[in-house]
């Protein structure tokens, strides 16, 4: 019964920072990166707010989500702006950038929400470095592993 508790406990506090998001500079040595990638982001919302994504999700503009070309929904990558350092962690719910904004060496795009905390909304675009992590979720599913971590497992 108390395992049950905890377990309980440990997945509404994953869920909950998932949904809440992250701003920061550090990279903690317990958020293993599985790839990095650097180019410029974009945001999206307006229009497309309430429409279905790619995976099925309804797209909210004021949730940290990205669109990425090929990453698994429900991948969890750390964008940090590298004009001015700010960081948040967004989960990958739709594709995109389309192919020509691709061919302008747009990599990702972000919610409005993330985009505001990275601080970018006036601009428009900013040169960002995406650090995919093993931290996210497996099978759609938020699991418990790591307390440290800002989000669980994905594989």
């Amino acid at each position: 019964m108390q395992a049950n508790l905890t377990r309980s406990c440990l997945l509404a506090t994953g869920f909950a920072v998932l949904l809440a998001g992250h701003v920061g500079t550090a990279q903690s040595a317990d958020e293993p990166v599985v790839m990095t990638q650097q180019g410029r982001a974009s945001f999206y919302g307006g229009k497309f707010h309430g429409r279905r994504t790619a995976s099925g999700t309804r797209f909210n503009q004021h949730e940290l989500v990205a669109a990425h070309p090929y990453l698994p929904f429900g991948s969890v990558v750390r964008v940090t702006n590298l004009r001015n350092g700010r960081s948040t962690y967004v989960r990958v719910v739709d594709r995109g950038p389309a192919g020509g904004a691709r061919r302008q060496g747009r990599i990702i795009d972000l919610s409005l929400g993330a985009a505001q905390q990275l601080g970018f909304v006036a601009q428009g675009t900013a040169p960002v470095q995406l650090a995919v992590l093993r931290n996210g979720v497996k099978r759609g599913k938020i699991i418990a592993s790591n307390e440290q971590a800002p989000f669980n497992t994905m594989y």
